[in-house]
């Protein structure tokens, strides 16, 4: 993620990382992306990459949130 979308700047704050390779954990991953939302509405999700992986005997589901502080949207 570049940040220069249209000539100007996308200013983040930081990036959070959801991850998990167990099937609970994978069936309870939006909840718990959810959560992290609910206790951090002070932040908005500027960008979000979801990706998945897997070999022969591992799952992955990653959650990747790029956010900023709502106060530093001006």
């Amino acid at each position: 993620m570049s940040g220069s979308e249209g000539g100007g700047g996308v200013r983040l704050t930081g990036v959070k990382v959801f991850s998990a390779t167990k099937a609970k954990e994978r069936e309870e991953l939006g909840e718990s992306v959810t959560r992290w939302l609910r206790s951090n509405a002070d932040l908005e999700v500027v960008e979000r990459v979801v990706t998945q992986s897997s070999d022969n005997e591992f799952h992955c589901l990653t959650i990747v949130l790029f956010y900023r502080e709502k106060s530093a949207t001006a």
